[in-house]
């Protein structure tokens, strides 16, 4: 039988804080920023997180970690729960190549158990790393690098394998406990891609960084798994793969790191990656427009994606999934952010008449992942005349110009300047710019900040 995952799990539990090179260094500064950022604003401005912090309050538990913007402490495993859903809840982290949420479902349970056990913020630093890396290196095995072959969410099937082995780490598991916690966290993989759109969408994203964490601590308990899950008939591979899955290339796991190169494309608006295209190609158009009241008709050509084929979301939250929704807003506003899939703002009347002039042509001849795909977007106006605008990637997408540190900056300070003051902000800025730097009380001190 093969051994993959006995080979895959000893090189992993070998790879330490000392092998994070300044560029690897550099993206877990930026991610850790990014994503407690996202977290705050999340908590803040979703209804979803108030439902989850509400049961976590009324559930009870040891007050063990902090759960972002809530103002309490709760065990380990139910605290990620629901910072991994805050994390993932606005679609605002930072997408992976090939598609997936390797930040919400890993760091939730880094700080987490960080927290926990007073570790210091360079074996959080590896860890993140080691967790980003190994669903880098699932995505890319299962060769699933289109919509139309996935059959599961994907953070929900990688990420609690990802906070296994990020958590794993962090508890220093060996090779053999590493592999029963990677059996054990495979059991828990899965979400149905039917809930995008809903709340419950944000959940994958958390209960895998949770489930993750917890396969870990029982296989520190000597709680077992099946040691050969990436090798087993009926295991991982059977389960969420198929014919195509290279469980070789797991091995690649390491420097360097996959933070780095392919690396990640941070978001700039709120919602999913491939209305991004939408949003990019709108905005081109809107800055050549007299007056969006011009328009007569807007016609959308994109890839064959079903999932954000959505002419008239629900609710402001589904239109995070609409290229018409996304592109409507683009041109009627000039801007998209947070406030942007809101109820109130899709049923206003501009909206609901631009919703209608919208026409869609998805197209099999192009390429429907994001690395090769391109989106067009046209306005006719009022006199007949056209304006056009193509998108082959939004800003920071891969290969392509990256998102500035000042705009980055920005948009971190603008999430976390929803719940906390300017003061508070400048504190946790620089305590999450010098992550690797911590000791175990200024990695408690950052989730503290975070808290309140």
């Amino acid at each position: 039988m093969p051994d993959v995952t006995r080979r895959l799990a000893e090189k992993l539990a070998g790879l330490g804080a000392g092998e994070l090179d300044p560029a690897a260094l550099g993206a877990v500064r930026q991610l850790v920023l990014d994503g407690i950022a996202v977290a705050t604003a999340g908590a803040g401005e979703e209804e979803a997180i108030g439902i989850l912090v509400a049961h976590a309050r009324e559930q009870g538990g040891a007050a063990q970690a902090s759960i972002i913007a809530g103002g309490l402490k709760t065990n380990v495993v139910a605290a990620t729960m629901v910072n991994g859903a805050a994390m993932h809840v606005l679609d605002f982290e930072p997408m992976w190549s090939p598609a997936n949420h390797a930040l919400s479902t890993t760091l939730p349970a880094v700080l987490a158990l960080a927290e926990h056990r007073d570790l210091p913020g360079r074996e959080v630093a590896a860890a993140l790393a080691k967790g980003c890396e190994i669903q880098g290196w699932i995505r890319q095995a299962s060769r699933q690098f289109e919509p139309r072959k996935l059959v599961f969410h994907p953070p929900s099937v990688v990420g609690p394998i990802g906070a296994a082995v990020a958590a794993g780490h962090l508890i220093g598991l060996d090779g053999q406990r590493l592999a029963w916690a990677m059996g054990i966290a495979a059991s828990r993989a899965g979400g149905l891609l039917a809930n995008v759109g809903t709340m419950t969408k944000c959940t994958h994203c958390g209960h895998a960084a949770a489930l993750g964490l917890e396969a870990a601590l029982l296989a520190e308990r000597g709680f077992t798994g099946n040691a050969a899950i990436f090798d087993a008939v009926q295991g991982f591979v059977d389960g969420f793969g198929n014919a195509d899955f290279v469980r070789e290339e797991l091995l690649n796991v390491g420097p360097p790191w996959r933070i780095v190169a392919p690396g990640y494309a941070l978001k700039m608006y709120p919602s999913q990656y491939g209305t991004h295209f939408a949003i990019t190609a709108a905005l081109a158009v809107r800055a050549q427009l007299p007056d969006p009241a011009a328009i007569r008709r807007v016609s959308i050509i994109s890839p064959r994606m079903p999932y954000i084929d959505r002419a008239v979301p629900a609710t402001g939250l589904d239109g995070k999934f609409s290229l018409q929704y996304t592109a409507a807003a683009a041109l009627l506003d000039g801007a998209v952010g947070i406030a942007t899939f809101t109820d109130a703002r899709l049923n206003k009347p501009d909206m609901r008449e631009m919703l209608a002039r919208i026409t869609l042509e998805q197209r099999a001849d192009i390429p429907a992942h994001f690395e090769a795909m391109h989106l067009i977007v046209t306005a006719e106006l009022a006199d007949g005349s056209t304006r056009t605008a193509r998108c082959d990637g939004p800003p920071g997408i891969w290969g392509g110009a990256k998102v500035s540190a000042e705009a980055h900056m920005a948009k971190a300070r603008d999430c976390l300047g929803l719940r906390h003051p300017p003061a508070r902000v400048d504190e946790i800025v620089a305590l999450a710019r010098g992550i690797d730097t911590l000791d175990a009380g200024g990695v408690r001190a950052l989730m503290a900040l975070l808290a309140a």
